[in-house]
């Protein structure tokens, strides 16, 4: 197909980013002398059929050592939607369930069915058997995310507390002629050894092949909810338990890890010693042991985790970063200083979690009092400051299930904004981490508790970027026995806010607006950043975005309201590459969407409707 060297134009059907197409004719020796590759961006939608669609008009160039370029166009793969039925699972892939795996129906008496599937992570395991066929088809295991859910059965709004939610573990077999992924077989991942899940987000591939998930605390205040303040584990009670009480704050927030073996069996651990907050994500960096966690929602905080042993996130040392300010411009530039919370193990943090209410671990006032520290944190919904004093030998439960109130206490930084994905990009030794939009906490507000971060507004937001360097101290002067520890932080990629267009866009359409998912791309030397636009961008946008050439290249329009979620990137996976990415709540207006346009489109979305899906095509990338 390739034998005459000359730009090729091939396109793949199916809702995959595809990245080129299968360099067939390429041999292997000239396909591991891959120098670079770059993006060729596409326009924004601007028909009502682009703006209600999934699509990609994107292309990307494949250069190499020998002086030769190779165009591909991109396409957009569905590898299964929310409403389907996979292989042998009998229900649909968004389905939810009690802990006794039983599906949940809604008031209706309809099936509860979860349009958002967010994060993924493609595993290879040794030991899954090869199927025979037309080709040889190699096997793979998708762990999926799905976040929470949006739509009842009369296509009205879910408003009630969040609904217990599920992980699927679907079997994809990979044609090694073309490497086109098919999903073959399905079932839900069993979460009733931990107490169920709740609102998981986005998530990771550990390097000892193992799927790191998330938990977000949010509304699940213990503090509110001992006060009977909120509500917010009603559904988990009702739905997943069916036994009011059941479900305890504590044991939510937390980060999962997923383990898969060979036949598809799956163990599923809480580590409860890396903290309860509201995690995005985690991501392990090259020493196996270092990890840092996004933390989602407002007035948050930047928190790392040092385990005791590489490959083993059950016991480590937990710390929380101060951001130090150097300047306001370009999203802002800070040095970082780390204050360690504590030590622990999740046995021992597990045991507290179904022993302690926020009462035993803490003493509040109403207003300052000697002795009590005010804090102003997204544990209370960033609403209000907080007077608090750690009991007497409670130090250990408030920093592992009180994990951001107690680093405000001990002089961290909560002051970060919907801060998102995280990224490793490991031979800069450099980190990149999503906020949503630089607002609230890290606007200069002397009002405030603290005022560490002093911004001017961003509502679009940023991507930051953080260097890592070994030899590190905490803020009392001992040791970091990590290679791994972030030394300073600055804006990397910026939006722009914008007056509200005819459309109903207020940030410039042609640069990221609320970055959420992010990933890097070793070979590529490709930032992908996707986007979870509330208001700002009527259609989200998935971005290619080159560290070397700072070059931003727009790679995928989703439907109206949709997100882009599931991002990851295998650069290369039995000789092709791929980058994964998922569309949830397609049809979740902006309130800023002209009205009239919003009437055309509305109508051709399908908002029970999302997709699992992904960006595939281009050779192992050695």
């Amino acid at each position: 197909m390739l034998k005459k060297r000359k730009k090729i134009i091939v396109s793949l059907s199916v809702f995959v980013l595809g990245l080129g197409i299968w360099f067939a004719g390429v041999h292997a020796d000239e396909r591991s002398s891959v120098s670079s590759v770059e993006f060729i961006g596409m326009p924004a939608p601007s028909t009502d059929e682009e703006r209600a669609a999934a699509y990609t008009t994107a292309s990307v160039v494949v250069s190499y050592r020998n002086g030769t370029k190779i165009e591909y166009p991109l396409s957009y793969k569905t590898l299964f939607y929310n409403t389907d039925w996979v292989g042998s699972n009998p229900y649909e892939a968004g389905r939810l369930y009690n802990r006794y795996g039983n599906p949940l129906v809604d008031k209706f008496g309809e099936p509860v069915i979860a349009e958002t599937p967010d994060g993924n992570s493609l595993l290879q395991i040794p030991g899954m058997p090869i199927s025979a066929g037309h080709g040889k088809k190699l096997p793979l295991y998708l762990v999926t995310h799905y976040e929470y859910d949006w739509i009842l059965s009369d296509e009205s709004e879910w408003n009630g507390e969040p609904m217990p939610m599920t992980m699927t573990l679907t079997t994809i077999e990979q044609n090694d002629a073309n490497g086109d992924l098919t999903a073959v077989d399905q079932h839900a991942i069993d979460f009733s050894g931990v107490y169920g899940l709740w609102t998981p987000c986005a998530a990771s591939q550990t390097p000892w092949n193992t799927h790191l998930g998330s938990e977000e605390d949010y509304n699940a205040d213990a503090r509110a909810i001992e006060e009977g303040t909120t509500t917010a584990l009603n559904s988990m009670d009702q739905y997943y338990f069916s036994q009011s009480g059941a479900a305890k704050p504590y044991n939510y927030g937390i980060i999962p890890e997923v383990t898969v073996e060979a036949d598809g069996s799956t163990t599923v651990a809480k580590h409860y010693s890396m903290g309860r907050a509201t995690w995005e994500m985690a991501k392990v960096m090259p020493d196996r042991r270092t990890v840092y966690m996004g933390d989602d929602g407002t007035y948050t905080g930047l928190f790392m985790y040092i385990a005791d042993r590489v490959n083993d996130l059950s016991s480590g040392t937990l710390y929380a970063a101060k951001w130090n300010q150097i300047n306001s411009t370009n999203g802002g530039e800070a040095t970082l200083t780390w204050i360690k919370l504590g030590h622990a193990t999740d046995a021992e943090i597990m045991g507290l979690a179904n022993t302690f209410k926020f009462s035993d671990i803490f003493e509040t006032r109403d207003q300052p009092e000697s002795g009590f520290v005010a804090v102003k944190t997204q544990s209370n919904g960033a609403k209000s400051v907080e007077y608090l004093k750690v009991k007497p030998g409670m130090e250990k439960a408030a920093a592992f299930l009180e994990t951001r109130r107690y680093a405000a206490i001990l002089g961290a930084t909560t002051e970060f904004e919907k801060m998102e994905g995280v990224a490793l990009n490991a031979k800069d030794n450099k980190i990149y981490i999503a906020m949503t939009r630089l607002s609230a906490g890290m606007e200069d507000k002397p009002s405030d508790t603290v005022n560490d971060i002093r911004l001017p507004q961003l509502m679009a937001g940023a991507v930051y970027e953080l260097s890592l360097s070994k030899g590190q101290r905490d803020n009392n002067g001992n040791p970091i026995h990590s290679h791994y520890v972030a030394a300073s932080m600055k804006g990397l990629v910026l939006g722009e806010d914008i007056a509200k267009d005819e459309v109903g866009n207020t940030a410039h359409v042609d640069k990221i607006a609320n970055p959420d998912n992010v990933f890097y791309s070793e070979k590529m030397r490709t930032l992908f950043i996707g986007e979870d636009s509330s208001k700002l961008h009527i259609n989200n946008f998935l971005w290619a975005y080159n560290v070397d050439t700072t070059k931003l290249s727009r790679i995928l329009s989703l439907s109206a309201g949709a997100e882009a979620t599931g991002l990851q990137v295998m650069d290369d996976l039995n000789g092709f590459a791929y980058i994964m990415s998922n569309y949830q709540h397609a049809g979740d207006f902006s309130s800023n969407i002209n009205t009239n346009l919003k009437a055309r489109i509305e109508p051709l979305i399908d908002k029970k409707k999302a997709a699992i899906g992904y960006i595939g095509g281009l050779p192992g990338l050695k």
